[in-house]
C-alpha cells in the first residue's frame, strides 16, 4: 500500500483547514488556538502547528493532508510539515489587501521544496471578491516566469478540493489516470 502526503498551505483564514476538513476520509486532526494577534480580526481561532487528514485512494493508496499554520512566525513547522511531502497545495484568499503579495511570499517561502516536488494554486474567496479574476493570478505567475495551474476555489466543497488536487496529481505525473 502506498503513502503519500501533500501539505496545504497559504495565508490565514485562506481555507486550509476547510479543505483538509472536507476532503478527508477521516475526521480531520486540528491544533487551533484562540487568535491572540492581528489573525483576530479575521478569524477567533487558527492554526498554531498542523491540520492533518487522510485521503483513501482507489487501490489502498492514501493521501495524507497536511495543514500549515498561515502565521509567519510559525513558519519553523513549515519544513517539519514538509519533509517527505511530493507536492503543495497553496490557498489564497481573494478576499485580503495583496493577494499576489501572499501568492509571491508562499512560493518563494516554500521554492526550495517546490523545485523538489510541485504545486497547485487555489483562489478561495472569490464569491465575496471578484477581484482580481482568476487570469490575473495566472499572468503574475507568468511575469515570474512560472508555470502553476490556479484554480477557483471553494474549500467547503469536496469537489473543489478534489480537482485541486488532481491537478497536482497530474502535474506530478501527467500519466495518471482519473
Amino acid at each position: 500500500m502506498s503513502q503519500y502526503k501533500i501539505i496545504f498551505t497559504g495565508p490565514v483564514g485562506a481555507g486550509k483547514t476547510t479543505a483538509i476538513q472536507s476532503i478527508s476520509d477521516i475526521a480531520p486532526i486540528k491544533t487551533d488556538a484562540a487568535a491572540s494577534d492581528m489573525t483576530k480580526s479575521r478569524k477567533a481561532a487558527t492554526t498554531v502547528a498542523m491540520d492533518y487528514g487522510v485521503m483513501n485512494l482507489a487501490g489502498g493508496e492514501k493521501l495524507h493532508l497536511y495543514g500549515t499554520p498561515g502565521q509567519e512566525r510559525f513558519d519553523f513547522m513549515w519544513d517539519i510539515l514538509t519533509s517527505g511531502g511530493i507536492g503543495l497545495i497553496l490557498l489564497l484568499d481573494n478576499t485580503r489587501t495583496d493577494p499576489f503579495q501572499d501568492m509571491r511570499f508562499f512560493l518563494e517561502a516554500f521554492s526550495d521544496f517546490i523545485e523538489k516536488t510541485q504545486v497547485a494554486i487555489g483562489v478561495t474567496q472569490m464569491d465575496l471578491s471578484s477581484r482580481p479574476v482568476i487570469n490575473d493570478y495566472h499572468k503574475k505567475l507568468k511575469e515570474m516566469d512560472m508555470n502553476i495551474p490556479v484554480f477557483t476555489v471553494d474549500a467547503r466543497v469536496k469537489n473543489d478540493v478534489s480537482l485541486l488536487i488532481q491537478a497536482l496529481l497530474y502535474s506530478l505525473d501527467p500519466g495518471l489516470e482519473a
